[in-house]
């Protein structure tokens, strides 16, 4: 039966969720039932976006009347009545118990803080804290930690995500331009190396238009390479200029060695590989032994080894072992970058084509395929895939190239925006092998198994010899 005008409604949309009243009704009568700490932090909790530590909660909420109180022993009776326990630690990660706040007690939490008139001082600490997580991230993937940078930046995005929008805020958006654009850009990897260039490119540019006073040259660096990273390197220029003048004027000399890096990489996008290799090498350069922020040493050795991997073996595999040495002293105090060994497994696959063994070049760049699906890296997986799909073709397995194409343009259908151009370096691959399968193609085995392919998806195949 439908609802009569008039009666109350069998539920509420809360945060995009439907949540009944009836479920609202009993959050009520256990805020009701709670002691006068339990209520003030079920409140507090109201900010979390997504699910929390004690950590989390003795930064964002332990102050005032509950920084004299056993805030742990409070969030232990508070669980019982208003929490779900969450099971999102990744592997190795040194944490105690998490939980989250269901819609409902989240709103009740909500109205009784605004009512108390303390949401925005809460929103404030939340906001500050939010700043910490996204540094903590950023410094993980320096320090070598990048799959827990990744998980980190991922597990928290919701939090994240809240604060990076400045409009949201007590403050006026200016005020609160700042952190905002912080969160955005620590969280530079998740953008540029993890696959989520969009959302990136969204949530940097809303910050940037309201930020009031001069940009950073860090966030102008990011702008730009998330134009390029989007397939718009003619966009990046501009944003190229005011973050070399930016650098200039704060002394920034690492970010001109990251501006260096990023005009390699628009090079090395267009073809021009000679000019990209003199830009990688001036990043060398000047970003320092060990950057605290951007791409690292080894990754302008990686990438300098991707400018000489078709033209110059010789001087591709100088940069390679350059790589190594670098890596070898950075791994002294901390681990490997993952990003940067993916595409020199790639440049090593290239390499090894062109010396005539395709076995090897296939091992190579499925290990480049593995770790680029691993960090989510959309660009770098599809490079790869296409790279080993014209091995398998040098090896004389077609049916293997076919399944390999089919994943690849699965995946670019669904992860790029149909106006995106892949890179001049990546379509040279494509091409070949497009070419070689042209005619076979019409064979009905290698058409099913280009859409074999596409069934399994590259995660499946990239396990596969």
């Amino acid at each position: 039966m439908g609802r009569a005008p008039g009666d109350t409604p069998e539920y509420q949309v809360l945060w995009g969720e439907p949540v009944g009243c009836g479920q609202l009704d009993a959050a009520e009568e256990g805020y009701a039932a709670a002691g006068p700490a339990e209520r003030l932090l079920w409140e507090r909790l109201s900010v979390f976006e997504g699910a929390f530590d004690l950590r989390a909660v003795e930064e964002v909420c332990g102050y005032g009347a509950l920084s004299v109180v056993d805030l742990g022993a409070v969030l232990d009776r508070l669980a019982r009545s208003a929490l779900l326990p969450v099971d999102d630690l990744f592997d190795g990660e040194d944490g105690g118990q998490r939980h989250w706040m269901p819609h409902a007690m989240r709103a009740v939490g909500a109205r009784r803080l605004t009512a108390r008139g303390d949401r925005w001082i809460v929103v404030l600490h939340h906001r500050r804290w939010c700043v910490q997580v996204a540094r903590r991230a950023a410094e993980w993937w320096q320090r070598g930690r990048q799959v827990d940078a990744r998980d980190l930046a991922l597990r928290e995005l919701p939090d994240l995500a809240a604060a990076m929008d400045p409009t949201t805020a007590p403050l006026t958006p200016g005020d609160e331009a700042g952190p905002a654009l912080e969160i955005a850009v620590s969280l530079w990897f998740l953008w540029v190396s993890c696959g989520r260039v969009a959302e990136g490119r969204t949530r940097l540019r809303h910050a940037l238009s309201l930020h009031p006073g001069p940009l950073p040259a860090r966030a102008l660096w990011l702008a730009a390479f998330l134009e390029l990273e989007s397939g718009r390197p003619e966009d990046a220029d501009p944003l190229l200029v005011q973050a070399w003048a930016s650098a200039v004027r704060d002394g920034d000399e690492r970010c001109l060695g990251f501006l260096a890096h990023l005009r390699g990489a628009i090079a090395l996008y267009q073809g021009r590989t000679r000019a990209a290799a003199g830009e990688f090498r001036e990043a060398l350069d000047q970003i320092g032994d060990v950057p605290d922020f951007g791409p690292t040493r080894e990754a302008c050795w990686a990438a300098l080894a991707l400018c000489y991997s078709r033209t110059d073996p010789e001087a591709a595999q100088e940069a390679l072992d350059q790589l190594e040495l670098d890596g070898a002293g950075r791994r002294t105090w901390a681990g490997r970058d993952l990003f940067a060994d993916a595409w020199a497994d790639h440049a090593r696959a290239e390499l090894l084509a062109w010396d005539g063994e395709p076995s090897r070049a296939a091992e190579h760049a499925r290990r480049a395929l593995r770790e680029h699906l691993r960090l989510g890296s959309a660009v770098g997986a599809a490079c790869a895939a296409e790279l080993l799909a014209r091995v398998r073709l040098l090896d004389g397995r077609p049916d293997r190239a076919a399944h390999l194409l089919g994943a690849v343009d699965l995946l670019r259908n669904s992860a790029f925006d149909t106006s995106y151009e892949p890179g001049r370096y990546c379509t040279v691959s494509r091409a070949r092998s497009d070419e070689a399968l042209r005619t076979l193609l019409d064979d009905p085995e290698l058409r099913e198994a280009y859409e074999e392919g596409a069934r399994k998806g590259l995660f499946a195949l990239s396990r596969e010899r």
